[in-house]
C-alpha cells in the first residue's frame, strides 16, 4: 500500500510555499462543498446532517441527483433526496464528486482565449472516463481516478488567461519544436500546473492520494514501471492523460496509447475509445461536436492505411 501523505510531503511538503505568482486569482469552491468536505472528516457525520449541507446549494443538489439517476449507474428506482444519495454513495464518493462538480462550477465563468471551457470539460471527462476503467483493469479506486482525471487540468484555464503569452507561445511551439507542457512551464516558471495544482488542492483540504494523482498525471507511461506506483490510481490517470486535447500538452500522447494497447493484451484502446466515446456523448451534450479519442483514432487509421 502506498502511504500517500508520505508522498505527499516529499513531493511537495505542507504546501506552505505556493508556487504561482500573486496576481493568479485562484477560484473559490462552493461554501457547500467546503462544508461538507471538512464535516465529513468528522467520523460521527451522519448522512442527515451531511445532506443539510448540500441542500444549501441548489445547484449542486441538482447535479447531484443528476448524476445518481444516471443510466450510468443503472438504479432500478430514481432516488429523490440528497440523504438517500449519500447513503447510496457513501460518503467519500460524495465527497469525490462534489469536489469535482464544485471546481467545475467555480471555473464556469473563466474567459481564457486559449481555451474553449466547453471543449476543455469534454476533455476532462473523457480522461476520467477512461481512468475509471485503467484503475478497474488495475484493480484500484476507480472514483479517486475519475476525480483526479476531472482535476488534473482545472488551473489551466486561469493559467492560460493570466499569463496568455507564454501560453500562446506553447501551442505556435507546438508545430515546429513539441514538447510536454510540464517541460515548458517548468522552463519559463520553475514550476509547473502539476505543482501549482498540488498546493491549491492540499490548501484546500482535498485527500493526499488525489493530490499526488493530480501532481504525478504527466508522468505518463513511467508510472506503469515505477516499482510503488504502477498498481495505483496514480498511474492510472497518467495513462489516461495521454488522451490528445486541443492544447496538445502531449504531443505523443496517442502514439504511447497505442503501443501501451498493443503491449498490454488487457488494455484493449479501440474497445476503450468506443464505449468511452458512447459514455461521453451521453453525459455531456457539449460533446456533440468534440473531437473524441475514437475519432483520432479512426483518423489516425486512414491516414495509415492512405500511405
Amino acid at each position: 500500500m502506498v502511504d500517500w501523505t508520505k508522498l505527499r510531503k516529499e513531493l511537495i511538503g505542507e504546501g506552505k510555499k505556493s508556487p504561482l505568482p500573486p496576481q493568479i486569482k485562484l477560484p473559490m469552491l462552493p461554501k457547500a462543498v467546503m462544508e461538507f468536505s471538512q464535516k465529513s472528516e468528522d467520523p460521527k457525520a451522519t448522512p442527515k446532517e451531511l445532506s443539510k449541507i448540500i441542500e444549501t446549494d441548489a445547484g449542486i443538489s441538482c447535479e447531484l441527483l443528476r448524476m445518481v439517476n444516471s443510466s450510468a449507474l443503472g438504479l432500478r428506482r430514481k432516488v429523490s433526496s440528497i440523504q438517500q444519495t449519500i447513503t447510496l454513495m457513501g460518503i467519500r464518493s460524495t465527497k469525490l464528486f462534489l469536489i469535482t462538480t464544485g471546481l467545475k462550477q467555480a471555473m464556469s465563468t473563466n474567459d481564457s482565449k486559449l481555451i474553449n471551457l466547453p471543449n476543455f470539460w469534454s476533455t476532462n471527462l473523457e480522461r476520467a472516463l477512461m481512468a475509471r476503467e485503467v484503475a478497474r483493469l488495475m484493480k484500484v479506486d476507480p472514483d479517486i481516478a475519475f476525480s483526479a482525471a476531472m482535476l488534473q487540468d482545472f488551473l489551466l484555464p486561469i493559467l492560460s488567461k493570466e499569463l496568455f503569452d507564454l501560453y500562446l507561445q506553447f501551442t505556435i511551439n507546438q508545430d515546429s519544436n513539441p514538447c510536454l507542457i510540464n517541460e515548458y512551464e517548468r522552463r519559463h516558471f520553475s514550476w509547473d500546473h502539476c505543482e501549482a495544482a498540488a498546493n491549491v488542492m492540499l490548501d484546500w483540504s482535498f485527500p493526499d492520494e488525489l493530490i499526488c494523482t493530480v501532481y504525478l498525471h504527466h508522468q505518463g507511461l513511467k508510472l506503469l514501471t515505477h516499482p510503488e506506483l504502477s498498481k495505483t490510481t496514480a498511474a492510472a490517470v497518467a495513462v489516461a492523460s495521454l488522451i490528445p486535447d486541443p492544447l496538445r500538452q502531449d504531443p505523443n500522447g496517442l502514439n504511447q496509447l497505442i503501443q501501451l494497447h498493443e503491449a498490454w493484451e488487457e488494455f484493449n484502446l479501440f474497445d476503450m475509445a468506443e464505449q468511452i466515446d458512447t459514455e461521453l456523448r451521453e453525459e455531456s451534450t457539449a460533446a456533440s461536436n468534440y473531437l473524441s479519442l475514437k475519432n483520432r483514432l479512426e483518423k489516425h487509421a486512414a491516414l495509415i492505411e492512405s500511405n
